[in-house]
C-alpha cells in the first residue's frame, strides 16, 4: 500500500466515490493509499478460510461478516477496505458500504502493507471505536489481537500461535482453530520426535 506523494490535499469520501471501480484505494486521515500490488495467494487463502469460518459460525446471528473489497467509511476522511470485518449493528450496513466502525476488523499482513496495518490503520481503528482488531501474519503463522479498553484505547496486544484456538470477544461463541487457518497439522496429531535412545 503506497501513499500518493507530492499532494497536500485532504481527500474525502465524496472524492472516493468518483474514482474508478476497478482500482482499490483507501483514505486514511485524508491521505490516499494505493492498495497495489495484489495480495499473494497465501494471503488470499488465509482470508478465505477466516471469512468462511465466520460465515459458518455467524449464520443466523445478528452479527454479519464481510470480506474485501467492502468499503468502510469511518469518517469523512477515512475510508478503508479491511480484509475481513464483522458488523453487529444492522443500521451501519448500507447498500454501498459500511457506515461507522465494525465490531471486529481483521487485517492479513502482506510485505507491502504490514507497516501500515500495524501503525496507521491500527491507530485509525482505535480512534474509530473498533472493539477487536486482529493482525494475522500468514508467513510466520501467528495472530496478534488488540482489544478496546475502558479508556477507548487498544491494549498492548496478545500473540496467539498456530497451535492455539482464538476465542473472539467482539462476537459470542466463535473461536478459530489457528492450525486450520494456517493449514498446519492439528496439535498432537504428529508423532513425537525420536529421543537419543531410539536413534540407535
Amino acid at each position: 500500500m503506497h501513499a500518493c506523494t507530492g499532494a497536500t490535499r485532504r481527500y474525502t469520501f465524496a472524492d472516493y466515490q468518483t474514482w474508478p471501480e476497478g482500482e482499490r484505494w483507501e483514505i486514511i486521515d485524508g491521505a490516499v493509499y494505493n492498495m497495489a500490488p495484489a495480495p499473494s495467494t497465501r494471503h488470499q487463502s488465509v482470508v478465505l478460510k477466516f471469512a468462511s469460518t465466520l460465515q459458518l459460525k455467524l449464520a443466523g446471528q445478528r452479527c454479519r461478516p464481510f470480506a474485501a473489497p467492502t468499503d468502510v467509511k469511518l469518517s469523512n476522511t477515512d475510508v478503508v477496505q479491511p480484509d475481513i470485518l464483522v458488523v453487529c449493528d444492522p443500521s451501519k450496513i448500507t447498500e454501498s458500504h459500511i457506515e461507522g466502525a465494525p465490531d471486529l476488523v481483521v487485517e492479513v499482513l502482506s510485505p507491502s502493507t504490514s507497516a501500515k496495518d500495524l501503525r496507521e490503520k491500527k491507530a485509525l481503528y482505535q480512534r474509530a471505536g473498533v472493539h477487536e482488531y486482529l493482525v494475522v501474519d500468514p508467513l510466520e503463522n501467528y495472530v496478534q489481537r488488540f482489544l478496546r479498553r475502558d479508556d477507548d484505547s487498544f491494549d498492548a496486544g496478545q500473540i496467539f500461535g498456530p497451535d492455539e484456538r482464538l476465542a473472539l470477544t467482539a462476537v459470542d461463541d466463535v473461536d478459530i482453530a489457528l492450525w486450520e487457518l494456517f493449514e498446519l497439522p492439528e496439535p498432537g496429531s504428529m508423532p513425537p520426535a525420536k529421543g537419543p535412545e531410539e536413534w540407535r
